[in-house]
């Protein structure tokens, strides 16, 4: 009997570890990481100059780029990335696509839309994760946090406080202001004048741009006279949609650099940014659109990007636990700018480096050497904590 029962226990013994061995030999079941890329598109309307106009796929294209770099790591850890794309030219509409995606199961949004309709979508998907990379606006930095969204377009204030950061190196501190009369312009200006005090500069004169005609030709006999003023080391330029600005370099009353949203500008990325293996994201992007990448594109790639990582940490999707995560201090990301980023804690803002270019050459990138800042330099780049007044709370 004791031989027999011994020889039941052994035989069960090995049909247990075959079993065993069967269950660890099987695939285990993939992840599905549904993301939504929402861009808001209104028909901007005509320009006063023949500006080239940034492409009509900024974004997108970007994030499905990141789509597809997710899914070349992603397939080894059992992980399958797709993106769910809704454009419009409306708001309300907009919002209806994004409620139609949430009642789909979707958590997880990438949106390229200006800050009223990102607000709006905030507290429509009030239990998702969304990722600002369309809105450079600071309010939603500074005093509007959005408990839900984090931002991967760098703020106004970080362009401007790179920009002041570089000439205040080069020692071009008095500063001609020209702004254009559209709330984004006036935005932009804003956060010069705070860069400005900030970083030591003064502001010899301001003026607002009010003409309504093409510049194009007579820039050469009205630029001159409108920028005469007491003498400057710069022109600061504050025209984000590109009415006048183009026409303001070399047509100056004194000859000086033209900075801010053209000439010298300070961006998220741009076509001459290749250092830190930078080369190689701009050609697998160029052969991705058939263009180069700009920095929406960036912002939305980036986005992506961020949720893949942390979702490759934690093992699953869960929009919580992602935003956990990502204001923490456990989630370095590989971004081609030199550096680890991270989101900040209390704001939700993506720390980066931001390159300074001219349309044909990086000139160089901020944070400047000698900007220090007791946890990270790159705080020195935009609403640092104490200057927040709407800090988001990890949980």
């Amino acid at each position: 009997m004791r031989q027999i029962s011994r020889h039941l226990l052994f035989c069960a013994a090995v049909t247990l570890g075959y079993a065993a061995i069967s269950q660890a030999g099987s695939p285990a079941a993939e992840l599905q990481v549904r993301i939504a890329y929402l861009a808001y598109t209104p028909a901007t309307g005509p320009l006063l100059s023949n500006v080239i106009g940034e492409p009509a796929d900024a974004g997108l294209r970007g994030a499905e780029l990141a789509i597809a770099d997710s899914n070349s790591t992603g397939r080894f850890l059992q992980q399958a990335y797709s993106l769910e794309v809704a454009e419009h030219a409306d708001s309300q509409s907009l919002l209806e696509a994004a409620s139609a995606l949430h009642g789909q199961g979707v958590r997880l949004f990438v949106i390229n839309a200006p800050a009223a309709t990102l607000r709006k979508l905030s507290q429509a998907l009030a239990d998702s994760l969304l990722i600002n990379a369309g809105s450079r606006d600071d309010s939603l930095r500074q005093s509007e946090c959005l408990p839900n969204v984090l931002h991967t377009l760098p703020s106004r204030a970080m362009l401007a406080d790179a920009l002041a950061q570089f000439l205040a190196v080069r020692r071009w501190t008095h500063w001609l202001l020209i702004s254009g009369p559209t709330e984004d312009d006036q935005a932009y200006a804003a956060a010069l004048r705070r860069a400005a005090k900030r970083f030591g500069h003064s502001l010899v004169a301001e003026k607002a741009w009010s003409f309504d005609n093409d510049q194009r030709r007579s820039a050469q006999a009205e630029m001159p006279l409108f920028t005469q003023t007491t003498e400057y080391d710069v022109v600061l330029v504050a025209d984000e949609r590109g009415d006048f600005g183009e026409y303001l370099p070399y047509q100056t009353w004194y000859p000086r650099p033209v900075a801010g949203t053209q000439g010298l500008t300070p961006t998220g990325w741009h076509k001459t940014v290749e250092t830190y293996g930078a080369a190689q994201l701009q050609k697998r992007f160029e052969a991705h659109a058939k263009r180069w990448m700009n920095d929406r594109d960036y912002a939305a790639w980036i986005a992506v990007r961020s949720i893949a990582s942390a979702v490759s940490k934690l093992g699953q999707a869960d929009a919580r636990a992602i935003r956990t995560l990502a204001l923490s201090d456990q989630l370095p990301l590989d971004g081609f700018k030199g550096r680890k980023l991270s989101f900040r804690s209390w704001n939700g803002q993506l720390r980066q480096p931001i390159p300074l270019v001219h349309p044909r050459a990086l000139v160089s990138n901020s944070p400047q050497e000698g900007f220090l800042h007791p946890t990270s330099e790159l705080d020195s780049l935009g609403y640092d904590a104490p200057e927040v007044s709407c800090k988001l709370t990890a949980n």
